[in-house]
């Protein structure tokens, strides 16, 4: 039997090798983890409505989309109006997509990898040579040398460190991106969370001083009964104490208001002096009743903090190819032309210069830095691995703690609304009584204040509602994925 071989010229051998190892890149592949083995949020069967409280009852629909603008599902122009002035004003929001940016840019400057890069350079000095330095005994001359060259060198990628490089930056971008959709889903929250609070300071101002005129009115036929004869003068004394009392309260009240309103415009991008706030009604807020309940399977591809933290993760997995690419020889390929002259007339015609070749070095002994470096690199993508499963254990107790915030809102504000309404009609019932003579004044001011304690603590109930339907659209993600194609597209790096 004949056996043929091949022949194979040593370069065209070389070549074959190098294209073979082209499509090679060490390290691991990334995959994205596997989703959370359950159905639900919380222990309990699924929850598909609150109780009715106030006359109103809230509504999960499991699988629904989350809306973009969730903050308009309150139905107030004037709290849509300074969201979106928050969202285009806000700095920290600003320096945010500036960062979304920076990361894009060092994206597209990596892909430059993938290229030859070429360099041009002119040089002109003045020397004086020493002959010496070759044997020969003649005198050194002075002249002048210009030179002019040209280089072009072309990195081989065998073991795909470039394109690692690459991957963690486009990773990179990756998490910067959902960083930026986090900014911007925390600072919306913070803007109605706070415009809310402030509602319901105002509220609470409002009842306090509609409580107050009552008793300055109480407090005049108090006076009347006094000098007739007919009450005590400890009556009038109690009284004038209550009211001392009750406007007491307001100062902290609108205190707090203040600062809120502060805050708001510090959310919007500008200084408290140039704030118009506007007066919501905290009743006039329309508590969005249909709620959507994502699966929990859609939580970890829809929350920007997630999403975020596996991009992170990518980007450490990306860095164990490139530590461990360092490890291995380098190739490359470079040529350089040129020409020198002492003088610059003859720069193109005289001392013709070039090279052309292929380079290999590889590492043989840097102290185990490359080992540790590429063990280093393990490690901080298992730290990522168990920050991703921390960030997720969060987004699912974040979701379950805002479902039992509002099954147990309405269960206490139904609480609240049955308490208002017996202390109103009770103070109703005795002022009567009172102003009859047939009881004392004692009485009426206990019913005084058991009627306001109730009246604030409805209001901070409906608020409190308010809020944590608020943290649910913020536990489900936002809706940021439903924003219309158009800022999709131009947001995408």
């Amino acid at each position: 039997m004949k056996t043929f071989r091949t022949m194979v010229q040593p370069g065209a051998e070389l070549s074959l090798i190098l294209a073979m190892l082209a499509g090679c890149s060490v390290g691991p592949n990334f995959t994205r983890p596997t989703q959370p083995d359950t159905d639900r949020y919380t222990s309990d069967e699924r929850l598909d409505a609150t109780v009715a409280a106030d006359g109103r009852a809230q509504h999960f629909t499991a699988g629904a989309e989350v809306t973009a603008d969730w903050w308009r599902l309150f139905q107030s122009p004037p709290l849509d109006a300074v969201v979106r002035q928050a969202i285009s004003n806000n700095p920290t929001l600003q320096a945010a997509e500036a960062s979304l940016r920076q990361s894009q840019d060092n994206l597209r400057a990596g892909y430059g990898l993938y290229f030859p890069q070429g360099q041009a350079g002119v040089s002109a000095t003045r020397q004086l040579s020493a002959p010496a330095q070759l044997g020969s005994k003649t005198s050194g001359t002075i002249f002048n040398l210009i030179t002019a060259s040209g280089t072009i060198s072309y990195a081989i990628d065998v073991f795909g460190g470039k394109r690692r490089t690459v991957e963690g930056l486009r990773a990179q971008a990756d998490s910067q991106r959902y960083e930026s959709k986090a900014a911007c889903l925390a600072l919306s929250a913070n803007v109605v969370n706070t415009l809310i609070a402030r509602s319901a300071y105002l509220a609470q101002i409002l009842a306090t001083k509609q409580l107050i005129e009552l008793e300055k009115l109480q407090l005049h036929l108090a006076e009347t009964q006094v000098r007739a004869g007919t009450a005590p003068y400890s009556t009038v004394l109690t009284m004038r104490g209550l009211i001392a009392a009750n406007q007491a309260l307001l100062a902290p009240l609108e205190q707090n208001a203040s600062q809120a309103g502060h805050l708001l415009a510090t959310l919007e991008g500008i200084t408290p002096s140039q704030a118009i706030l506007p007066e919501i009604d905290l009743n006039g807020l329309s508590l969005p009743m249909d709620l959507p309940l994502s699966l929990s399977s859609d939580l970890v591809r829809q929350r920007p903090d997630i999403l975020s933290a596996e991009a992170l993760m990518h980007v450490a997995s990306a860095n164990i190819g490139i530590a461990t690419a360092a490890m291995f020889p380098s190739f490359s390929l470079s040529g350089s032309y040129g020409g020198a002259s002492t003088t610059l007339a003859n720069l193109s015609a005289v001392s013709k210069f070039w090279s052309f070749g292929p380079t290999a070095t590889t590492p043989v002994f840097q102290g185990n830095s490359l080992w540790y470096a590429r063990r280093a690199a393990i490690d901080a993508y298992q730290q990522s691995q168990a920050t991703y499963r921390a960030t997720v254990l969060g987004a699912f107790a974040q979701v379950a703690d805002s479902l039992k915030a509002l099954e147990h809102d309405a269960e206490g504000l139904q609480a609240q609304v049955e308490a208002k309404r017996a202390a109103g009609e009770a103070l109703a019932l005795l002022q009567v009584n009172y102003r009859a003579g047939l009881i004392a004044y004692p009485e009426v001011l206990t019913a005084d204040v058991q009627f306001h304690q109730a009246t604030i603590a409805y209001l901070q109930a409906v608020a409190q509602r308010h809020q944590d339907t608020v943290a649910l659209f913020v536990a489900l993600g936002g809706g940021w994925w439903n924003e219309p194609r158009a800022v999709a597209k131009k947001e995408a790096p």
